[in-house]
């Protein structure tokens, strides 16, 4: 073999190898990805609950892109907010990991269906669905049972004693699931400021502008602290009307926090609108009517970052 064909397969072996080895650098690039559900917030991270690798720290970061994909294939796709990134959300993230082995998001998507439980759960409202498919898979679960039973009314008294207890277990289960949703995010309260509202009113009056600056500046000396917004409305007209007065109120103090106090998005919880749940008056009148018509804001701090 002479020198230059020697030369020419030395430069092609090099070539390969150098392919070979930015191929393999490619495929080591590629970000990961992960699923679960979130089971806890503070600040700008927020941790993640995977069946393969347990808790997983993610972050959070303004190029950080948040899809509510749903649909057939998830044809459908809608930006939304950071807000919506509450405990008990199930979520896909993808990214890649940092020197400290956290997972820098890149795209986080999820169901809509999926976010309104967790929403719901967030903020103590059992879904008026589930509870009413609840309610008559029960009922007609009793019926059955009576209907079977009536030849004979001693093993009747007995089937409804059994059923009765059943509904309690049940009942039970059902509140240790709640419970256990409840305490996804543990968390001391820093600070708390109640804004009251008129009779079917939503805006924010200006007399409460001093104090939700100053919760806001009291925030901010507090290590990955979190804002959870809830908003109420008095007993007084339909359900309806006023879970929809909640929920605006709730939006609307979240609004001042973003737009007047500059709290970054990442470090407000998504408002629940608890509508006349939690009354703190007597509703039959005026002044505690009055006092049911509020938004609670608290500023808190996750227990395990505070240390108890």
């Amino acid at each position: 073999m002479n020198k230059s064909r020697t030369t020419e397969i030395a430069f092609f072996m090099a070539l390969t190898l150098a392919m070979l080895v930015l191929v393999s650098g490619v495929a080591g690039a590629q970000s990961a990805q992960i699923q679960g559900v979130i089971n806890g917030r503070s600040g700008a991270t927020m941790t993640v609950q995977t069946q393969d690798s347990g808790n997983v720290v993610v972050v959070l970061n303004d190029f950080t892109s948040v899809e509510d994909v749903s649909g057939l294939f998830h044809a459908r796709k809608k930006q939304m907010g950071m807000t919506v990134l509450v405990p008990g959300l199930q979520v896909q993230v993808q990214g890649d990991y940092n020197a400290q082995n956290q997972l820098v998001a890149n795209t986080i998507k999820f169901n809509g269906k999926n976010l309104q439980t967790a929403t719901d759960i967030q903020a103590g409202v059992t879904p008026v669905e589930q509870q009413e498919q609840a309610q008559k898979a029960q009922q007609a679960k009793q019926e059955a049972q009576i209907k079977k039973e009536q030849a004979a009314m001693t093993q009747q008294q007995r089937d409804m004693a059994a059923a009765q207890a059943k509904i309690a277990a049940n009942q039970a289960a059902i509140a240790a699931v709640n419970k256990r949703f409840g305490e996804l995010a543990d968390y001391n309260i820093w600070a708390e400021v109640t804004v009251l509202f008129g009779n079917d009113q939503v805006a924010v009056d200006p007399q409460y502008d001093a104090k939700l600056l100053a919760l806001c500046k009291k925030a901010t000396t507090v290590t990955g602290y979190v804002i959870q917004v809830k908003g109420y409305a008095s007993a007084v007209g339909s359900a309806a009307l006023n879970q929809k007065l909640s929920q605006e109120r709730a939006a609307n103090v979240t609004d001042f926090l973003d737009q007047q106090c500059h709290i970054p998005l990442t470090n407000v919880l998504a408002p629940g609108a608890m509508g006349t749940s939690k009354q703190v008056a007597a509703d039959n009148t005026v002044e505690g009517q009055a006092e049911n018509r509020r938004v609670v804001v608290r500023v808190l701090q996750n227990k395990g970052i505070a240390g108890t």
